[in-house]
């Protein structure tokens, strides 16, 4: 049966059935098997110019003005976390995709879907949480809706939101601007989020507790915006997959090579630690609380004193380029001088991360 196509009116599904006929876990990991599922499956039958950018959320032109829009929906576990909980990373995880779209995040839209037997008490943490992140972010949770299923059939409570922000006029990210020259930027330590999850996931005890990242990045993103504006191509929060995983997006959307310094890239020793004890790179692990930026090299020290005004961005640097060669991938120094190929995983290492 591999290779066969199912016709569906009138479409027809070219992912191998024989390969894959059931969907795996792997699917919904942020790597090569999710590029395979979203780009031979749901791009294919969805097909318009707003989804082809495969950006984090869709700009629209609505009368004289622009909205993005996103959706995301959150099956973390465990539901709570050193530094978060599936509440607040609700709320977090939508507005930094408005915001890596250059969208100012006002209204976000909450879905439930709750276990029977979820304990009252936690629902009402987890809501107050949402409700808090929300606030703090400045946005309103303008509708939603609430769904209940049989005992043993939603792992406790799963949330979906949209968002919906205005995009300021003059502003244009997208994924497919990235162009040889242009500086990567990122604006801090990488992968304590999903390391934070794991920890409590498989009772870890470590000398130092790590906390998630999860944060609310479109305040980083605006004062970004305001310093260097068009100079920003590319905006890109590595959550899934990690920064790998999301550079490897980039330079298959922008047809360009992508060199990364692995001297440069910052991670917590405590983390790097966490990393080589569990058997993970820290480079595909996820992040809630962090953004990549692709700028013209002219703009590149504006635009990271910009970043490191703000309290999120404090520890950003500079850690790769755009370059011509070696289209669609990504390459990494490293720090003895030798050069490897970041590739993009078939799935994910940590699953049910957000």
């Amino acid at each position: 049966m591999s290779g066969a196509a199912v016709d569906f009116a009138g479409l027809q599904c070219p992912i191998p059935l024989g390969d894959y006929p059931q969907v795996t876990l792997a699917h919904g990991g942020g790597g090569r098997l999710t590029h395979t599922l979203i780009e031979r499956m749901f791009l294919a039958a969805f097909r318009n110019p707003a989804l082809e950018t495969l950006h984090d959320g869709a700009v629209l032109e609505v009368g004289k003005g622009r909205i993005a829009v996103t959706t995301d929906s959150f099956v973390v576990s465990p539901r709570f976390f050193p530094g978060g909980d599936i509440g607040s990373l609700a709320v977090h995880g939508t507005v930094n995709d408005l915001a890596m779209c250059g969208a100012r995040p006002f209204a976000l839209t909450a879905g439930f879907v709750l276990e029977e037997g979820l304990p009252m008490d936690e629902l009402w943490r987890i809501v107050r949480s949402m409700a808090r992140a929300a606030e703090e972010a400045g946005v309103a949770i303008v509708t939603g809706d609430t769904k209940v299923v049989d005992r043993g059939k939603g792992d406790g409570a799963f949330i979906n939101t949209t968002g919906l922000g205005t995009v300021p006029d003059g502003v244009d990210v997208s994924p497919r601007r990235a162009c040889p020259g242009d500086v990567v930027l990122l604006s801090g330590r990488i992968a304590e989020h999903g390391v934070a999850v794991m920890s409590v996931r498989e009772g870890l005890g470590f000398e130092t507790t790590i906390t998630s990242d999860s944060a609310a990045l479109h305040g980083l993103v605006a004062g970004l915006l305001d310093a260097v504006g068009g100079a920003v191509h590319v905006l890109r929060d590595p959550t899934r997959g990690g920064v790998a995983s999301a550079l490897n997006e980039i330079a298959g959307s922008a047809r360009a090579g992508i060199v990364l310094d692995e001297a440069a890239i910052p991670v917590a020793e405590e983390v790097r630690g966490a990393c080589e004890l569990l058997g993970l790179d820290p480079l595909y692990v996820a992040n809630e609380g962090k953004c990549l930026a692709i700028v013209e090299p002219a703009a590149a020290g504006a635009a990271l004193a910009a970043l490191r005004a703000h309290p999120l961005g404090r520890e950003a640097v500079a850690v790769g380029e755009v370059v011509a060669g070696h289209p669609g991938r990504v390459h990494l120094r490293s720090r003895i001088g030798g050069t490897r190929v970041v590739d993009m995983l078939s799935g994910e290492q940590l699953p049910r991360i957000c």
